[in-house]
């Protein structure tokens, strides 16, 4: 109804020669309002499952850097372990 009503009259209406704001149009009937809200739906979908597809794609390199930065971390932190046993074995003989 409404893409009907945009196809003839456009974004203004002509009346007695006058052309007024298309703010001055008929009621949205029912059929529009659930059209509209459709359309919505459709489109909001839409931008959820980019937004998604981008963040999985963004997020899948910075988990694996982050799992091999915590991995070299532990690697160093058992090495520094093992140094610092060093000098206290040395001591304690």
């Amino acid at each position: 109804m409404l893409r009907h009503y945009r196809k003839v009259y456009g974004s203004s209406i002509k009346a007695r020669g006058k052309t007024t704001p298309a703010y001055n149009c008929p009621v949205l009937s029912d059929d529009d309002k659930q059209w509209i809200t459709r359309l919505l739906e459709e489109r909001i979908e839409k931008l959820e499952t980019t937004l998604l597809t981008e963040f999985h794609k963004w997020a899948s390199p910075v988990e694996l850097r982050q799992r091999s930065h915590a991995a070299a971390l532990r690697a160093h932190d058992a090495e520094m372990e093992a140094m610092s046993d060093r000098p206290k074995n040395l001591e304690g003989r």
